[in-house]
């Protein structure tokens, strides 16, 4: 496996909100996690890092997440006690109050790959060359596509389309939509909504298909983010197998 994450800025904001990061446990099984925090007075990135350092902190240190059942009952009990640690947080501080954060995460062993989500990060495979979505966005304007209220072409340019239905430091308890993921998938990306708002999937593709390093591709997916406006912070955690995986 190749693994590389990244998170920048962007040309806007003057500082970052979101936190990304992989680990492997003690059987080299993978975490990937991108948060994108929301709240002034920086609370939105201390949001984001208590979710992305609580998981990867306790997944790091484990021998296996084991079953797969298991792993479904360790990310749900997980980001629900993170959950309430950002609530905690906006009691003792509550200057912080209304922070929050989105999550996408992925749990890559030999057996299965499973995502997790909540907000609207957005969690994909690579398979033959082309991008799948995996996860759903908790989005208004994705409840009123689903809804048949409004188009998928309405809803790209909707005004409202960065109100979020879910948020961790929102919503408590948290309900955490998991995905099984087919596991003969060539790679995992997973980003917060700067990169996908900023280019097409078809941009994206063209990127990850080249010649480049693993590194160089991702670095590159944040350059032309940045080039497109660079509008929001991107975060970027991309798991790639090698031949023969």
């Amino acid at each position: 496996m190749k693994a590389y994450y990244i998170s920048d800025t962007g040309k806007v904001r003057t500082h970052n909100e979101d936190s990304v990061m992989i680990v492997k446990n003690l059987s080299g099984e993978y975490l990937m996690v991108v948060a994108d925090g929301m709240g002034g007075h920086k609370a939105g990135e201390i949001a984001s890092s208590i979710v992305v350092n609580g998981l990867t902190d306790k997944f790091k240190n484990m021998e296996s997440i084991g079953e797969k059942d298991g792993a479904v009952n360790w990310i749900r009990q997980n980001v629900n006690e993170l959950n309430d640690a950002i609530f905690k947080y906006t009691d003792e501080f509550p200057e912080s109050k209304g922070m929050g954060t989105t999550l996408v995460l992925s749990v890559i062993t030999k057996e299965y790959i499973l995502f997790g989500n909540v907000g609207d990060s957005s969690g994909f495979v690579v398979k033959n060359h082309e991008l799948y979505k995996v996860t759903k966005d908790h989005t208004l304007v994705n409840l009123l596509v689903e809804t048949g209220e409004l188009t998928k072409e309405e809803a790209k340019n909707h005004p409202r389309k960065n109100v979020l239905m879910r948020a961790l430091g929102a919503n408590n308890p948290i309900d955490v939509d998991i995905f099984d993921v087919e596991k003969n998938c060539d790679a995992i990306l997973l980003c917060s909504d700067g990169l996908t708002n900023m280019l097409t999937k078809n941009q994206i593709e063209k990127v990850l298909n080249s010649d480049l390093s693993v590194e160089e591709r991702i670095v590159k997916l944040i350059k032309k983010s940045n080039l497109r406006g660079g509008t929001d912070n991107v975060s970027i955690a991309y798991l790639e197998k090698e031949s023969g995986e």
